[in-house]
């Protein structure tokens, strides 16, 4: 987005020292460069002419065309619109006086493209209309588009469902559902394909809502099943009830997203399936089986406080992904042993010792609070050391002081700011001794305050400034 602002404003320097429009523009397709083109010549990039040799045209190049839909004066903008017939380059620039500011600008330009836009054009021109539209009378050229886009072939729409903008692509996927013009097996594969969830959502209930109840289409189940993104497996996965295949609902149980597996327990269970029962076999039969990380956190997101049990067996599991997912799922169902969470804290994968930490926070208090110091020293791993100041920073009063100020020239970039920001907003509790010597030199040797602040705060703490 960046690059295209440069472009745009560079592209207007080169139009006002003379070069032609093919010359200037850097990358004509990209909207963003038009519409940099146009912020650069109206916010002070001067040209040669100030706009009094207008009438003296007699055939003005498109560069100078260029210059004056761009100036500020609307009536150069107006007077240029009526000599842009026949100049398909000048196109982007007519669109974006559709939304011109001055009434009668904004008029010709929108007669102008109404005349001059064809398929090709709105097709080209869609991702510039797309950024337009959201202005203040923004909508003309976008519902032009629309209407030309929806009488023409599906073939001048491909272009468009690919496109890199995910706003574009949302337009056209939208069109096409509305007009019909992607087949069942084709709305699939582009929810399965797509990165937005927008037009995932979109293509995946188009694509079920054409298959009719009881019919097990595979060329649209089956796209939906293997995609790669949630939001399209979900809604496949949904659709194997009105399919009559709801037992293969019962394969997603285990699955890497939760909206998925929230699918599937919906469906086993009009089957007539317990997703639970299932959840806990797997889970009390692991044994040196392999274990899916997505299974633990099916037993965690329906089980209840009885699963414990099988939930910490599973925190000394070999997959660290499935010791993570143990620990959550022990937070989620509020089952928490501060001393057995603790011996996490040292575990050696960085996903359980957050995942313990997280657990922990709320109970940072019953924890030894030198144990916790003692894991701030360099030489420790840097996931302890997050995790130990981020209880230490839950403890409060005067242990969150110390461990802040023992690490306010920490070489850990974040620590160390993170740590700095903790000093800065310490203030003393209930808990902190008043005229506390101690909170008095941590406050001197953090060197953070200013003499004002100092003074403030050792006050606050019932010490002389």
């Amino acid at each position: 987005m960046r690059s295209s602002i440069w472009s745009g404003a560079r592209a207007a320097v080169r139009l006002a020292k003379g070069a032609e429009l093919r010359e200037a523009m850097f990358d004509v397709a990209d909207p963003a460069v038009w519409i940099a083109l146009d912020d650069a010549m109206r916010d002070g990039v001067r040209s040669s002419a100030d706009g009094t040799w207008l009438p003296a045209w007699q055939t003005p190049t498109d560069a100078q065309l260029a210059l004056a839909l761009c100036q500020r004066d609307g009536r150069i903008r107006e007077r240029a619109l009526g000599e842009v017939a026949g100049r398909p380059e000048l196109l982007p620039l007519v669109v974006i006086r559709c939304a011109d500011w001055a009434e009668p600008v904004r008029d010709r330009a929108r007669t102008r493209w109404a005349e001059a836009v064809t398929v090709e054009t709105a097709a080209a021109l869609t991702p510039l209309a797309l950024r337009i539209g959201i202005r203040y009378r923004g909508d003309f050229a976008l519902g032009l588009i629309d209407k030309v886009l929806r009488s023409a072939d599906r073939e001048a729409l491909l272009p468009l469902l690919t496109h890199a903008d995910r706003t574009v692509r949302r337009f056209a996927h939208r069109l096409a559902v509305e007009e019909g013009f992607l087949s069942p097996a084709e709305l699939a594969r582009a929810a399965a394909r797509d990165e937005d969830t927008v037009v995932q959502g979109l293509c995946a209930e188009a694509a079920l809502a054409a298959v009719p109840e009881g019919d097990a289409d595979d060329d649209v189940l089956e796209p939906l099943l293997a995609a790669r993104n949630p939001r399209a497996r979900s809604a496949g996965v949904t659709a194997l009830r009105r399919a009559g295949r709801g037992e293969r609902a019962v394969g997603f149980l285990g699955d890497r997203a939760a909206v998925v597996r929230a699918c599937a327990r919906y469906v086993v269970r009009q089957t007539g399936g317990e997703p639970v029962e299932w959840y806990r076999q797997r889970c009390a039969e692991a044994g040196d089986a392999a274990l899916s990380a997505g299974v633990v956190s099916g037993l965690a997101e329906c089980g209840d406080r009885s699963d414990a049990e099988v939930l910490w067996a599973l925190t000394a599991y070999p997959d660290p992904v499935v010791r993570a997912r143990a620990v959550s799922g022990l937070r989620a169902l509020d089952v928490l042993d501060v001393r057995r969470l603790r011996a996490l804290l040292d575990d050696p994968a960085p996903g359980v010792v957050r995942e313990a930490t997280l657990a922990l926070v709320p109970s940072a208090r019953m924890l030894d609070d030198g144990w916790l110091l003692e894991r701030l020293a360099v030489e420790r791993a840097r996931e302890t050391r997050v995790s130990a100041f981020r209880l230490l920073n839950a403890y409060g009063g005067l242990v969150r002081l110390r461990a802040a100020v023992a690490l306010v020239d920490d070489p850990d970039d974040r620590l160390r700011q993170w740590a700095r920001q903790s000093v800065l907003r310490w203030h003393p509790t209930a808990e902190v001794p008043p005229g506390s010597a101690e909170v008095g030199e941590l406050l001197e040797r953090a060197r953070l305050f200013d003499a004002y602040g100092l003074k403030r705060l050792k006050w606050e703490a019932g010490l002389k400034a």
